[in-house]
């Protein structure tokens, strides 16, 4: 931390400003990564559209996979009783 009596020639205040300066580009490197990533992941998914997949569908398998199966099982079970009760199913 820079303190109140710290000048901009002290020792401590150079190594903060340096240390502070690596943080800031490790951040903006891992921006670049990130979006590197999903420029990628959209074309996977462009990909596959026009491989004739249903990419809306996909996504959604995709969420399902991250998520517990019981959680899966008693969003279902939900759903089904909601459309029952509204005549859909």
């Amino acid at each position: 931390m820079i303190e109140e009596n710290d000048k901009p020639g002290d020792a401590t205040y150079r190594v903060t400003a340096d240390e502070l300066r690596q943080f800031i580009e490790r951040f903006e490197r891992l921006e670049m990564e990130k979006k590197d990533i999903a420029d990628q992941q959209k074309e996977v998914m462009a990909e596959a559209k026009a491989r004739g997949y249903d990419t809306k569908v996909m996504r959604k398998v995709i969420a399902l996979r991250k998520r517990e199966p019981d959680d899966i099982a008693e969003e279902e079970a939900v759903l089904e009783m909601y459309k029952s009760a509204l005549g859909m199913g």
